[in-house]
């Protein structure tokens, strides 16, 4: 892909940035990489193992990367989603970060091999049917060429609406089994870029708002405080659930919870920052349908 690796060299080589961070090919499929020199801009890939949300090396708190320089970060639709995110909610400023914008035809469900793999309906990560951001536009630069549609396969709103047809009884027992598996590692939280708190509500004791330990009340407690916190916010890049190494389908939670706040507010995570969201915005007019 040499024009996003000719973009990082030109900025390297100008002193608009000092580090890039990108993917490069590794034995196990991509992985994330910070590009300091222009001699190494070869290193940079995108093709269908390019997972990762990149932007989480933006949160405030990776304070190790933030000691490395300005830095430009190629992004993928989903994680223009999350930068436009983090400026929303001024974790900093829009100067502060140079966005590389790659167009994406989807990417498999885990990074694996030497070779890209071609994408078909059973490796597809289950993030990518239906993806409204495959050409991201709040951008600095936009490099590759046009992609095809994500293979099909079973979207994660067709599962959602799978379990609200069962009852709730028996949706309950469906995560009740998910979350029994939970060790409260915070994965989740690690992977996620707008996890960005300096203090998790987890870590606080006093008062001690969810039990650490991992039992179905402290799972029940930590999965709903987490997901609620990213209602409306959630970009859908399924790195909580890549990150699980139980499995947990976490996916659905978020997606569902997007799903709630499209019906009541009208609105749809988006690339644009300057779009408010429903969390962090006030209106004259809100019915307030949800206080009972």
């Amino acid at each position: 892909m040499s024009d996003l690796q000719d973009t990082a060299r030109r900025l390297l080589d100008e002193g608009t940035v000092q580090v890039v961070i990108g993917w490069e090919a590794s034995r196990l499929g991509a992985r994330p990489v910070f590009v300091t020199s222009a001699d190494d801009c070869d290193r940079l890939i995108f093709d269908t193992r390019c997972v990762h949300n990149l932007a989480t090396f933006l949160n405030p708190r990776r304070v190790q990367v933030a000691a490395l320089g300005k830095a430009a970060v190629v992004v993928k639709g989903c994680d223009a989603k999350a930068v436009a995110g983090l400026l929303r909610e001024a974790q900093f400023e829009r100067d502060a970060v140079v966005t590389i914008g790659v167009r994406c035809g989807g990417v498999v469900s885990e990074p694996s091999g030497l070779e890209p793999p071609e994408l078909t309906s059973a490796n597809v990560a289950a993030r990518c049917p239906g993806c409204d951001v495959r050409e991201p536009a709040s951008v600095d630069f936009l490099v590759g060429e046009a992609q095809p549609e994500p293979p099909v396969t079973t979207s994660l709103n067709e599962r959602i609406a799978e379990l609200d047809a069962l009852s709730p009884a028996e949706r309950f027992a469906f995560w009740t089994g998910e979350l029994s598996r939970c060790t409260q590692c915070y994965a989740c939280r690690q992977a996620c870029p707008l996890c960005y708190c300096e203090r998790c509500i987890v870590e606080k004791s006093q008062p001690q708002w969810i039990e650490t330990s991992p039992h179905p009340r402290g799972n029940f407690a930590w999965h709903l405080t987490r997901a609620q916190h990213l209602a409306g916010r959630c970009v859908g890049c399924g790195e909580c659930e890549r990150a699980c190494p139980v499995g947990i389908p976490l996916g659905l939670i978020n997606r569902k919870l997007q799903q709630v706040v499209h019906e009541l507010y009208g609105y749809t995570v988006t690339d644009d920052p300057a779009v408010p969201a429903p969390i962090g915005a006030y209106a004259t007019d809100d019915t307030q349908d949800f206080i009972k």
